[in-house]
């Protein structure tokens, strides 16, 4: 089973022996003329807490509803546990759905609402009453349990809906941006309390979000979509330090990309002539493309050094005048303007209680970086 720590070992997605769970062939979805889904194949492993990210009108909500049932392809075939699911009704389907809207019966306490599945079911009293304690412990609410909604806070609420989807043990769930309503603190802690309680229930989770750093914090894998495809599916460090393309690249994080054509191509190195500057970039990796081939090359923000003085090496160094500073605390953005009106986005720690020598506005600055820094894109 995998846990909080151990994401890293846990990749049954590179054992050929593993079968997936969730299989998605070739899949697309049409309103009319729209093409909400567009031929995704997706393989998703027992256990996973897998996250489709992207804007909103991407299909990953059409995606999540086409599992759960509630939309049926317009072609292609979905398979949960080796079966096809065509013709398959949501209450037939292995599958439970938490939606965004928590969807809690106001009249009804934290205990009832957590029950109703399984009343529905017609367990006994005393199976009921069991299950119901064990959820609530499970999502530290025992002590709420004859509370309505409308008394718990955001949070509460978000784990008595938790809680509900859970209890019928399905063994797959699935998640409509689940913490989309709650403040940005609460959001971050309970990200870690959702990890937690799927790592315990060994449950394959499947979420939908817009938010990139919800993403990166659940996700074993992630699949970024885009217009109804999936631009790219990895780890979070695989999708945010190895992108596919500049769209992958822009839409996780930040990051500045430089347009260039390759001047030198060697098997442990590339040399990038920028396009709109006077200089050259140094990559200590081949690259897939043609010589004199357009390519651009993209360096996060944090992989940036900015200083008054220019360095020593020759290569991967520009210099320009900073635009604007943000102080955010335990960072700081720098907006650095180039020849050519461009402008280099940079963020740096702020390792010093009010550093005397912070670099500020208007000064002239040189920005470098490693060679492992920078991914080559040719698309």
């Amino acid at each position: 089973m995998p846990s909080f720590t151990s994401f890293s070992t846990f990749e049954p997605w590179k054992d050929p022996g593993q079968t997936p769970y969730v299989r998605l062939e070739r899949v697309t979805k049409k309103f009319g003329d729209f093409v909400a889904v567009n031929d995704v194949s997706l393989d998703i492993y027992r256990q996973e807490l897998f996250c489709l990210l992207g804007a909103s009108g991407c299909g990953k909500s059409t995606l999540l509803r086409m599992l759960a049932g509630f939309e049926e392809p317009t072609s292609g075939r979905i398979l949960i546990d080796g079966m096809d699911m065509a013709d398959t009704p949501p209450y037939e389907r292995p599958v439970n759905m938490m939606f965004q809207s928590y969807a809690l019966f106001p009249h009804m306490t934290v205990s009832q609402n957590v029950a109703f599945g399984l009343k529905q079911e017609k367990l006994s009293g005393s199976d009921i009453r069991s299950r119901v304690k064990e959820m609530l412990e499970l999502v530290k609410l025992d002590r709420f349990s004859r509370r309505k909604p409308h008394q718990l806070s955001g949070g509460q609420r978000q784990r008595v809906a938790l809680a509900r989807s859970l209890i019928k043990r399905p063994k797959l769930l699935l998640l409509d941006e689940p913490l989309a309503a709650l403040d940005k603190k609460l959001r971050e802690h309970t990200q870690f309390e959702l990890m937690n309680i799927q790592e315990k229930l060994g449950v394959t989770f499947i979420v939908v979000t817009h938010d990139q750093q919800e993403a990166m914090t659940l996700a074993t894998r992630i699949g970024v979509m885009d217009e109804g495809y999936i631009a790219q599916v990895g780890t979070p460090t695989e999708i945010y330090e190895f992108p596919a393309s500049r769209f992958v690249a822009d839409f996780i994080g930040s990051v500045n990309i430089f347009e260039g054509s390759i001047t030198e191509d060697e098997p442990d190195h590339v040399t990038i002539r920028m396009r709109d500057q006077e200089a050259d970039i140094y990559v200590d990796h081949g690259v897939n493309a043609p010589p004199d081939a357009r390519v651009w090359a993209a360096v996060r923000p944090e992989k940036i050094h900015i200083t008054r003085n220019r360095p020593e090496q020759s290569a991967n160094v520009i210099e320009g005048t900073v635009k604007e500073v943000a102080y955010m605390g335990d960072f700081s953005i720098y907006l650095v303007g180039l020849e050519g009106d461009r402008t280099i986005r940079v963020t740096q720690p702020n390792l010093r209680r009010g550093d005397p020598e912070r670099i500020t506005w208007d000064e002239h600055v040189f920005l470098h970086w490693l060679p492992s820094s920078i991914v080559v894109l040719t698309e």
